[in-house]
């Protein structure tokens, strides 16, 4: 029987754990149906070893809940980072990577070849030539060596880069201590805090939004396609691939929430994917048109509320009449000023207001008219659904804290 391990294989498993378990915390043990209840029971102890302290727990009619609950302003450390320290590795991962760093500290330049004959000296068995060359690839990408083609042969040389002599300059350590807790690729920071030994002591965020390092990942492999300008393959709920052409990724300032939006080259329309719950996607080939697709998401996007691209048929501007006192109720004319976004406001009779909301999807901007209910005076345009649903709730309300007639 396999042994308990705090190491992980696939992140992306860990992630969606994390994410519904001990962040949104509505979940239970008998939610879990991935695998086993002793799956759930690993699963659980390995993200408390990470966590340590950061837990709370609470016994609910459903069963125990397990939830994240940190004060963001006073905690000078994501603890959401451990996560990505606990990744398993094979024994020949672990051989190659201290073998090769030995071998190549010399200064000197090799071929994968060379490197597997001095391997094969060493180790007294052989490793497969295209093993090795896949590990020295994979330290290229991450600037570990430097390569070069001389002829049919291509060299490999240690990178003379260290973190002390970055680190060296004023007032570089405490830039990488504001970079170690800032919302993107903070690990990145935090790593390099780690490796010299240091520790973040001056930089406290009090609207830290922890949870968004779970999705650098799938971050960073968006904005990769969309400077390379290719192409996307997103895994749906449903279990099915996507091919899309990213655009832009969105950031909501009310929730912290990150988006992607993207344009579907088969559906010819434009959707929006939380990060979230978005898997880690693939990268393929280069977009074919991709100056068009921009000018028409420019042209749509300037016409949405939020996040939502959908052009719905038959939808005519949205009108909303407001009340408000201009002397004593100064705040409601600023308010909606600040948070119209594209829509148009006007001065249109004493102490009246109209705002006209010329979006692409009017049933989005619906939960923010809403908070205005009392002053509106009037709801016109959008779609017959949006208008019906709208006065059958203000009927509804009005029956529940009102008389019955």
């Amino acid at each position: 029987m396999a042994g308990f391990s705090e190491l992980i294989k696939n992140f992306e498993k860990t992630r969606d754990y994390v994410r519904d378990f001990f962040i949104y915390g509505y979940k239970v043990r008998n939610d879990f149906d991935k695998k086993s209840a002793r799956t759930y029971d690993d699963e659980k102890r390995r993200v408390e070893s990470w966590l340590g302290n950061c837990l709370v727990y609470d016994d609910s009619v459903r069963g125990k809940q397990v939830a994240i609950s940190v004060d963001s302003g006073r905690i000078a450390e994501n603890p959401l980072y451990q996560a990505f320290y606990t990744r398993s590795f094979t024994d020949n991962d672990i051989r190659l990577h201290f073998l090769l760093l030995d071998i190549m500290s010399d200064g000197e330049e090799h071929t994968s070849r060379e490197l597997s004959d001095i391997l094969g000296e060493v180790l007294r068995v052989c490793p497969d030539e295209q093993t090795v060359r896949l590990k020295l690839r994979e330290y290229v990408d991450e600037g570990i060596m430097y390569c070069e083609k001389h002829g049919r042969s291509v060299y490999y040389w240690l990178s003379g880069d260290s973190a002390e002599e970055w680190l060296d300059s004023d007032g570089i350590c405490d830039a990488v201590k504001f970079f170690s807790e800032t919302q993107e690729f903070g690990l990145i920071g935090n790593s390099i805090l780690k490796m010299t030994g240091m520790k973040n002591e001056h930089f406290f965020f009090k609207h830290n939004y922890i949870v968004h390092t779970l999705e650098d990942e799938v971050l960073l492999t968006s904005l990769e396609a969309i400077n390379e300008g290719r192409t996307l393959a997103v895994k749906l709920k449903n279990g099915k691939s996507k091919t899309v052409f990213p655009l832009q990724v969105l950031s909501s300032v009310q929730t912290g929430r990150r988006f992607l939006a993207a344009y579907s080259p088969v559906e010819d329309r434009f959707l929006t994917f939380t990060l979230d719950y978005l898997p880690l996607p693939k990268v393929g080939g280069i977009f074919d048109r991709p100056d068009d697709i921009a000018e028409r998401y420019a042209k749509l996007s300037a016409r949405s509320f939020g996040v939502s691209l959908a052009e719905v048929k038959n939808a005519e501007p949205l009108v909303m009449v407001i009340h408000a006192d201009e002397e004593k109720e100064n705040y409601i004319i600023e308010r909606l000023k600040r948070e119209k976004r594209c829509g148009k406001l006007e001065k249109t009779g004493e102490n009246e207001f109209t705002l006209t909301l010329d979006i692409c999807d009017p049933k989005e901007a619906m939960k923010w008219v809403k908070t205005f209910i009392g002053r509106i005076k009037r709801l016109e345009g959008g779609t017959e659904d949006i208008r019906s649903r709208f006065n059958e709730d203000v009927e509804r309300m009005y029956r529940m804290y009102c008389q019955e007639d």
